[in-house]
């Protein structure tokens, strides 16, 4: 027997490797980490539910890239704010965009509700918005003496809280319960969203009269926090012959269905991340938490609080949706870095004086991104 836990057949020149096994010996060499043994009715089992789950993740893939066309057709030049919101989608992950105004994050949103066949409701925050006018109300019916539940803008698939950070705090809390929860209570009767439930939030920032800054809980329970750039000088001239036009043609064709969606989330859950990969994901956080166990002693003073573990819980999940937007069954080191930042950006707090040195938490994540050796 050789390390792999295979029979040792060099000398057995005249028979050929059966298919199972030579498939098993590629998944060895490729550190895997599954528990195979030869021959028994355990791989034959393994390898059948390997080759569905490629077949499902090609077939998720499928739509992904011709979701991406689509939206991409309506929003030019944001395939990263695309990508990002597909990962949101994909994760059952609320996302955060951030960016100064006229860069297509409301057009994103919106498109993106159209080609998946979604229900979407918009909220405009300002500084008179109450918390009812979110979540809903109770309005009470003088012919039958009842009061009736009206259900705010929150019940539906995607809600867009558009510059969520100029309405006051207590309506940004109205929203807590409704993100992490998944269920708003009215009337002390417990009503639940639609499945799936994501909100979408922009903000500015750019200004600062008639702003409030989100609270650090609810900042958290995004998955993602998104910076928007200014397009390429090429995008923006396809931007110009596509929208300047008095009555742009924004009609989405629309590319899959809610049910397709909420399988597919199926298909996310049962990505491979290797044992190395999710220590790898750990010592991420954990380097937020205590970077000086980590040979960043610089980082130590600009640090105040770390990522807690729903970062590790989300990074988990932003890089196994990402993984299958690039067609694979398993996570590289490579996607946790490519999702990293997004992930961890709003999870770090800074010190006062790491904002005096002009100092960002993505400054602050990419040198702990360069520093931690990769699996």
């Amino acid at each position: 027997m050789n390390g792999c836990l295979f029979p040792d057949r060099s000398l057995d020149i005249q028979r050929p490797i059966p298919k199972q096994e030579a498939a098993a010996r590629f998944l060895c060499l490729l550190n895997f980490r599954f528990p195979l043994s030869y021959p028994g009715p355990d791989f034959l089992h393994m390898s059948e539910s390997l080759d569905e789950l490629n077949a499902r993740v090609s077939s998720a893939a499928a739509w992904v890239t011709r979701l991406r066309e689509v939206v991409g057709k309506i929003v030019v030049g944001q395939q990263y704010l695309i990508d990002r919101l597909l990962v949101g989608l994909l994760a059952n992950g609320h996302v955060l965009l951030e960016g100064v105004p006229g860069l297509a994050k409301t057009l994103a949103v919106r498109t993106l509700a159209s080609a998946i066949h979604a229900t979407f409701n918009r909220v405009q925050f300002t500084p008179d918005l109450l918390p009812a006018d979110i979540t809903g109300t109770l309005i009470y019916n003088p012919g039958d003496g009842q009061y009736h539940v009206t259900k705010g803008p929150v019940f539906a698939n995607i809600v867009l809280a558009d510059e969520i950070n100029r309405a006051p705090a207590k309506v940004q809390s109205a929203l807590l319960e409704a993100m992490q929860e998944r269920q708003v209570t009215l009337g002390g009767e417990t009503h639940k969203l639609p499945v799936p439930f994501l909100v979408l939030a922009t903000e500015n920032p750019i200004d600062q009269e008639g702003t409030y800054p989100l609270p650090e809980a609810q900042v958290d329970r995004f998955m993602l926090k998104v910076l928007v750039g200014y397009p390429t000088f090429e995008e923006e001239r396809r931007i110009l012959d596509t929208m300047a036009f008095t009555r742009p043609n924004l009609d989405v064709e629309r590319v899959i269905e809610l049910d397709e969606i909420l399988a597919t989330r199926k298909v996310v859950d049962s990505i491979h991340v290797d044992e190395k990969v999710r220590d790898y994901i750990v010592h991420i956080v954990f380097a937020t938490r205590n970077p000086e166990k980590y040979e960043l002693i610089e980082l130590r003073p600009l640090i105040q609080f770390g990522a807690s573990p729903r970062a590790t819980i989300n990074l988990t999940l932003a890089a196994k949706a990402w993984a299958l937007l690039q067609g694979r069954s398993y996570v590289t080191p490579g996607d946790v870095k490519a999702i990293g930042a997004d992930v961890l950006r709003h999870r770090v707090i800074l010190t006062y004086e790491a904002e005096a040195q002009g100092m960002t938490g993505d400054g602050i994540v990419k040198r702990i991104f360069d520093n931690i050796p990769v699996p």
